[in-house]
């Protein structure tokens, strides 16, 4: 009902796409998705081979997706033996996938499931007709079912960790796998050679010695992350497995294998990374594009075919549909898988699985209602206290300076006291070093007195409430914390982390500020620059009306402690302090970000960041 123009009307929906994993899949839209037409958007054109000792179907042959003059095309060797020079396959349009299974007529049951019908050879690839082709507007949807991304992306970690340790059930590498490179003649350094009373499989590329598995064991043993980045590696679930792809693989293995088969799946690693982002930038999808089908082909080089099953065939496809139905997180199952977890806790009674929802479903609708009418009173429980006391900080005045000098409000009186510092000191008008730590010294005096001047004249309307208690100063007495919660992030200082088994003391601060050469330089530049660092101390300055969280932080210098290496990762030594004059930052300017040992450098750690967490806490009654 429109209560504007006072008429009822009829609404309609429109589904746009199933999420469903890859088995489901089958069921929803009528394709199969195993055997030598296993990809439902090759469909007949699926580059498939049969390995006759692994007894598999393997889906090789990338370079077809390469530019036509591409140098992969015309090697052999490395390859499947033979030179490439076909097409990447075009996906079926809806109107076409009707025609093909228009006639079908699925017979149901167990006992004489199948499909009857004309043109058996035009639907090797369909074996129904999908009910969702009864929605009129179905058969004009590019995509009518999505690849699920988290499915794709823990599947291929299971096989490059099975590989990769040789774990029972999950490695792609064997005697039959050997024996299909002997059949299909390739690869003969890693064939297998016989002897007189054993037969010997040559080490690949993907082979780690029992020290290296002991060296990737131990690095994930080792890294510290931040609470709630990930449950337990040890049961490897899907959302561990996203962790692992996404950032902590490529860093445990930095110094093992072979320089090729690392660079390999370090670039799968960075490509499931850029595909998961919240933001897609749509002018770099080609070239992800571009980057992933090298990438597989340089697994094709390095892997064994039959480490080439039907999920890692199908990443190939994954930015067509970023392409067609935008960012993946709108579209993958971690929602509808977490929310299964949600309701099997919710059963206690396995003889009635549907009323214990329901009832457990409306006593936590019912608590969640009175809490918004009980915002501030604690929660259930003894909380573990937080805030370490109040003390009197020695650089108080630093992280009161800090403040000014980042708020909006005060821009303008720093703009002016620069000016009166040149005029009174006309020798030293071109030294900006000279000018800076002058006004750093005097412009918290300054500004108390020129906001008091004002208060007390006839300008005292144009100041605010908030800078007059800003030119006051803080209390001295300063509430510290250990751990602080802010915008949804939680910051620990770096003594609460070394008793705790997470990292939150991290963070990262992209600031425009000045950059001097060496202490000599007179005329520094000023531009943005980022800085890593760790929290040591976490105050809550108290204005009377207001309070304002600051972090004194030991960040690192940027001159011989931060490097970048060939692929991208920045590498920071935590012993290397630099800034100690300029340590404070307001909590809410920081990204949080973790450190893990570095494996192929000592006394390094690589910098990891945490993904974005949109958080609003705001309560007020137009919520109710």
């Amino acid at each position: 009902y429109d209560a504007h123009i006072g008429e009822y009307f009829t609404l309609r929906g429109v589904l746009l796409w199933t999420v469903n994993d890859f088995l489901a899949y089958r069921n929803l839209s009528g394709c199969v998705v195993k055997g030598y037409k296993a990809c439902p958007i090759c469909s007949d054109d699926t580059p498939s081979h049969r390995l006759k000792n692994g007894h598999k179907i393997c889906y090789i042959g990338h370079r077809k997706w390469l530019p036509i003059n591409h140098p992969y095309r015309r090697q052999r060797a490395a390859f499947n033996g033979k030179p490439e020079y076909g097409t990447p396959p075009e996906p079926l349009h809806g109107e076409e996938v009707l025609r093909i299974v228009e006639d079908i007529n699925y017979i149901w049951g167990s006992k004489n499931g199948g499909s009857v019908g004309e043109n058996d050879g035009d639907r090797v690839c369909w074996k129904k007709k999908s009910k969702f082709f009864d929605l009129e507007y179905w058969k004009y949807l590019h995509v009518r079912h999505v690849l699920d991304v988290m499915h794709i992306e823990k599947n291929v970690c299971d096989s490059i960790i099975g590989t990769l340790l040789e774990i029972p059930g999950k490695k792609k590498d064997g005697i039959a796998a050997r024996l299909d490179l002997l059949n299909m003649g390739v690869k003969t350094d890693l064939q297998p050679k016989y002897g007189e009373r054993r037969t010997r499989l040559p080490p690949g590329p993907w082979n780690l010695s029992r020290a290296e598995k002991r060296a990737v064991c131990n690095s994930f043993y080792g890294m510290k992350v931040p609470e709630g980045y990930y449950s337990r590696l040890l049961g490897l679930k899907s959302h561990d497995c996203h962790t692992l792809m996404q950032q902590l693989l490529p860093v445990a293995i930095r110094s093992i294998l072979e320089k090729p088969a690392r660079y390999a799946i370090t670039l799968l690693c960075f490509f499931f990374n850029a595909i998961c982002a919240k933001m897609v930038d749509v002018s770099k999808l080609d070239k992800l594009e571009e980057d992933v089908v090298v990438t597989l082909c340089l697994l094709e080089k390095y892997f064994p075919p039959s480490f080439f099953d039907i999920m890692v065939h199908l990443v190939v496809h994954l930015v067509r549909e970023v392409r067609l139905c935008g960012p993946v997180y709108f579209r993958w199952m971690y929602p509808f898988e977490r929310y299964m977890k949600v309701l099997k806790g919710y059963v206690q009674n396995l003889t009635r699985l549907e009323g214990c929802i329901a009832e457990r479903y409306i006593a936590e609708e019912a608590v969640e209602f009175c809490t918004e009418h009980l915002s501030d009173v604690s929660t259930v429980g003894v909380p573990s206290s937080q805030k370490m006391g109040v003390s009197k900080p020695l650089s108080g005045c630093t992280a009161h300076l800090y403040v000014l000098e980042n708020t909006e409000e005060v821009l303008p009186y720093i703009e002016e006291h620069m000016i009166h510092i040149k005029t009174t000191y006309p020798k030293f008008r071109k030294r900006t070093k000279w000018l800076q730590d002058k006004h750093n010294s005097t412009f918290i005096q300054w500004l108390h007195f020129k906001v008091q001047s004002e208060l007390n004249g006839e300008e005292h309307n144009g100041v605010s409430e908030n800078l007059r208690w800003l030119a006051a100063g803080p209390s001295m007495a300063a509430p510290s914390y250990r751990s602080y919660l802010i915008n949804g992030v939680k910051f620990n200082t770096k003594a609460q982390d070394d008793v705790r088994t997470v990292q939150n003391s991290g963070v990262y601060l992209l600031a425009h500020t000045m950059q001097v050469a060496s202490a000599k330089d007179k005329n520094p530049i000023v531009s943005n620059m980022g800085f890593y660092g760790v929290i040591q101390e976490i105050w809550d300055l108290d204005y009377q009306k207001f309070r304002i969280p600051v972090l004194r932080c030991d960040w690192i210098d940027n001159t011989l402690g931060l490097v970048v290496d060939e692929l991208g990762f920045t590498l920071v030594d935590l012993s290397k302090i630099g800034y100690r004059n300029d340590q404070f930052v307001m909590a809410s300017q920081v990204k949080q970000v973790f450190y893990v040992d570095d494996p192929m450098h000592r006394g390094w750690s690589v910098v990891l960041s945490m993904p974005n967490r949109e958080y609003n806490d705001v309560i007020g009654d137009d919520v109710l």
